[in-house]
């Protein structure tokens, strides 16, 4: 298991290596003039050539990125070039807002997605056809319409929460509950068909085995052979689908941070994208590539213990 979790380890720095080194020869090796983009067409080129000066870009290309990488190792993401600030600490600042949002989201798709799997796949029949349709309408939704109609209903008519903005959990809990409730919800509409759809059909073919006639033959309960033995074999297909989930969510906060006005990593992203700012760029993706690495690593490790075999 060490050799197998190692293995993982030294594959995940090598994509996150990969990714950024790519990124950065992209933005930085592209014939963007970065300092003019800055200062605007009306600058001269003496106040260019200042700039590329003190932002370093003047420099030959592989020096600025051995430079960034080992600041990057260090913590150190670089600076704004539009608003100064340190993108780690604009990062550190933004990311909790996110994963307020995405952490809730995930936990209410998986809640949904086990109950309305499981029971899908035990009872059967019309319950079975029912929890499907209602998956497959989830799913082809568009987001922004699933987001219009939960703002009108909850936060519109019943006012129960707010319909944009964000609270910390360290100011109040039951405002911060209230702020990420919409936007956590909008998230886990469309994942939960999917993941549902996975789990009823991993368990339909699992309780179709012989060793399940074999467990029922021998007088042991529904219960005992969904929890004990169905439901952790069939976990694999279903924890493979949950990580592709958990980063499908983690992409769209981008757009759903828009929707509800709040200001977290995703609205960061895109107003970096917009503006060209590439330290920015460049701290995002170094995030998000070391998350989606970290997630694939936990479901590995889960997969790992979960089915021996795996491990070779």
């Amino acid at each position: 298991m060490i050799l197998f979790l190692l293995r993982r380890l030294v594959s995940g720095i090598i994509v996150i290596v990969v990714v950024t080194s790519l990124v950065f020869f992209l933005t930085y090796g592209t014939s963007i003039q970065i300092a003019r983009n800055i200062l605007g067409p009306s600058a001269s080129d003496e106040q260019v050539a200042i700039l590329n000066e003190n932002l370093g870009l003047d420099r030959p290309l592989f020096e600025q990125y051995f430079d960034w990488i080992t600041s990057a190792v260090h913590g150190d993401l670089g600076v704004s070039y539009f608003t100064s600030e340190p993108v780690a600490a604009a990062l550190s600042n933004r990311l909790p807002v996110t994963f307020s949002m995405v952490i809730v989201a995930v936990l209410i798709t998986l809640i949904a997605s086990l109950a309305l799997g499981i029971t899908a796949a035990a009872r059967g029949g019309v319950v079975d056809r029912v929890l499907q349709s209602i998956g497959t309408i989830s799913y082809v939704f568009p987001v922004i319409i699933i987001a219009i109609g939960l703002v009108y209903l909850f936060a519109i008519v019943l006012r129960w929460v707010p319909s944009i903005g964000f609270v910390p959990i360290t100011r109040s809990p039951g405002h911060w509950l209230a702020s990420i409730t919409l936007p956590s919800v909008t998230l886990a509409v469309g994942g939960i068909a999917g993941l549902a759809a996975q789990i009823r059909g991993s368990l339909v073919d699992e309780l179709g085995l012989d060793y399940i006639r074999t467990l029922r033959s021998r007088g042991v309960s529904e219960r005992a052979i969904l929890g004990k033995h169905a439901l952790r074999n069939a976990a694999g297909p279903a924890l493979t689908v949950f990580s592709l989930q958990f980063i499908g969510i983690f992409g769209a906060s981008l757009f759903i941070e828009r929707i509800f006005a709040l200001p977290g990593y995703g609205a960061y992203a895109m107003n970096a994208t917009v503006q060209g700012d590439f330290p920015v760029l460049l701290g995002v993706t170094l995030v998000s590539v070391v998350l989606v690495v970290t997630v694939n690593l936990i479901v590995d490790v889960a997969q790992g213990w979960l089915n021996p075999k795996v491990r070779t």
